[in-house]
């Protein structure tokens, strides 16, 4: 069952007539399937692309090979590429990407620790860009993250 805040941004995207897509990582479609267990979701939800090896962000999605290994797979950088990406793929009016560390491995570093997500969206072509840090074990990070991008389109929304 989707969280308030979800159900709650879904309801507005509804009500606003706007679909979203996602380009997920570490979230490895969860945001997708969130989005896709609210009613009318078909209204909304464009579809999403899980791009969690760094061969799939580059070859698929096109991000090029120089700006991973500059910055890492989970970065800012690769985040805002993804979303900028994702336009080629799926026409909507809102794009999101995830990337991050929930587990152990990857880029972390003690500046990038466990629990760093970085979301990119891109709403009404506005780019924002976020940066998060959540405890927990690896769903609780994931759903901290679902429910950190629906408050954020939820707050751009509503202004």
């Amino acid at each position: 069952m989707p969280s308030a805040i979800v159900i709650a941004c879904s309801k507005l995207l509804l009500d606003q007539e706007l679909t979203i897509s996602f380009a997920e990582s570490a979230s490895a479609g969860r945001l997708s399937s969130e989005f896709s267990l609210i009613p009318d979701c078909g209204k909304i939800l464009k579809g999403g692309i899980v791009c969690y090896d760094a061969c799939i962000k580059q070859d698929v999605l096109g991000v090029p090979e120089e700006l991973v290994e500059k910055y890492t797979p989970e970065s800012a950088e690769v985040t805002k590429e993804l979303a900028e990406r994702l336009k080629q793929f799926m026409k909507a009016d809102i794009q999101v990407a995830v990337t991050g560390l929930t587990m152990p491995g990857g880029s972390e570093t003690p500046e990038k620790p466990v629990g760093t997500m970085f979301i990119h969206a891109i709403i009404k072509n506005e780019h924002i860009p976020v940066r998060e840090v959540y405890k927990g074990d690896p769903e609780q990070i994931v759903l901290q993250t679902v429910d950190r991008v629906a408050q954020l389109i939820i707050d751009k929304l509503e202004k």
